[in-house]
C-alpha cells in the first residue's frame, strides 16, 4: 500500500511540517523538489497549491491532502474530510474571506457594490455572495497583491486574513466576512472506501489531531505536603483532574497536570506561596483523549 499525499506548498508549508514532525512524521523538503521525502515507506508526498490540491484529490491523482476549506468550496470539490486541523502561518486562528475597501470610501455595506468592481483570487466565492446579496459587480481574478489594487484598479476586494494586520497596512477597512476557513485533511471517496488506506488515514489524522490539543499547553509536575494539597490544587485549573500520587517520604503528594502556557508565569509564583516544591514545566507533544 502506498498513500499518495499532498502537501499545501506556499504559506502553510513550514507550519505543516512543524505539525507532521511533533506527530512523529519527519518530512524533508528540497527546495528544488516539489517531492518532499517522509519517514514512513507507505507515503509519497507532493507539494502543491493548496488552491487546485482539492481537485486532485477529488479525481484520484492523490489519495489525501492538506488544503483550506475555503479552497474546497471554491472548487466545489467532492471529497470526503478526515479531519480539521486549526493552524495557519501565524497561530491557530481560522482564516476569513473578507470584503473590504479603502478607509475613505464611500462604499460601506455589500449594496454599495452595485456596478463596481472586485479583486479577488477567490473568483467563485465572490460571485455567489453578491448573488446572495443581488448584486451585479465585476469580479476580476487577483493574482496576488490584492490589497494594493483599492482604488486604482479595484473599488473593493475580496480577500484573505489571519489577524487583519497586512488589511490594515494598506488603509483597508472590513466590511463583511465572506468565508471562515480552517485546513482540512480530506481524501478521495476510493481512498476511503480502501479498508487498509482508510486504516492509515485515521491513524494520520489521530495524530495530527493530538498534536492540535497539545498546542499552547504545558506540563506541570510539582511536590506539596497534605496541609498544602488543597489550596494547591485549588491553583491548578487542569484538563482533567490533576494525578496526585502519595510519595516515599510520609505527608507528601506529587502532583502532575496539564495546564495553558499563558498562565504559567502567573501560576508558578501562586504555587509557590503554598509551598509547593520541585515545580517542573515540560513541553507536550501530543494529546490523546
Amino acid at each position: 500500500m502506498k498513500l499518495m499525499l499532498g502537501l499545501p506548498k506556499g504559506s502553510l508549508e513550514q507550519s505543516t511540517t512543524d505539525l507532521f514532525a511533533k506527530a512523529g512524521y519527519k518530512i524533508n523538503i528540497n527546495s528544488r523538489s516539489y517531492y518532499p521525502t517522509i519517514d514512513d515507506p507507505e507515503i509519497e508526498c507532493m507539494l502543491l497549491r493548496p488552491q487546485e490540491l482539492s481537485k486532485y484529490v477529488e479525481e484520484e491523482i492523490l489519495d489525501c491532502g492538506l488544503t483550506g476549506f475555503d479552497w474546497i468550496q471554491e472548487n466545489g470539490s467532492d471529497v470526503e474530510e478526515v479531519a480539521e486541523l486549526v493552524y495557519g502561518k501565524v497561530g491557530t486562528n481560522p482564516l476569513r474571506w473578507v470584503l473590504a475597501v479603502p478607509a475613505d470610501s464611500p462604499i460601506k455595506s455589500v449594496k454599495d457594490l452595485e456596478g463596481k468592481r472586485i479583486a479577488t483570487e477567490a473568483v467563485g466565492m465572490t460571485q455567489r455572495y453578491l448573488k446572495k446579496h443581488g448584486i451585479n459587480a465585476q469580479v476580476d481574478f487577483s493574482w496576488g497583491a490584492t490589497e494594493v489594487k483599492p482604488p486604482r484598479f479595484a473599488d473593493a476586494i475580496v480577500e484573505i486574513t489571519e489577524t487583519g494586520s497586512s488589511l490594515r497596512a494598506n488603509n483597508l477597512v472590513i466590511l463583511d466576512t465572506l468565508c471562515i476557513s480552517t485546513t482540512r485533511f480530506i481524501a478521495n471517496h476510493k481512498t476511503m472506501n480502501d479498508p487498509e488506506k482508510r486504516a492509515k488515514l485515521e491513524k494520520i489524522a489521530l495524530l495530527l489531531q493530538s498534536v492540535m490539543k497539545a498546542h499552547g499547553k504545558v506540563g506541570i509536575k510539582l511536590n506539596v505536603q497534605k496541609e498544602n494539597l488543597d489550596a494547591v490544587l485549588a491553583k491548578l485549573p487542569a484538563l482533567q483532574n490533576p494525578t496526585v500520587s502519595p510519595l516515599a517520604q510520609d505527608g507528601w503528594y506529587a502532583l502532575d497536570t496539564i495546564v495553558d502556557q499563558n498562565i504559567v508565569r502567573d501560576l508558578i509564583p501562586e504555587l509557590k506561596k503554598h509551598n509547593a516544591t520541585g515545580i517542573v514545566e515540560y513541553p507536550l507533544n501530543k494529546i490523546v483523549d
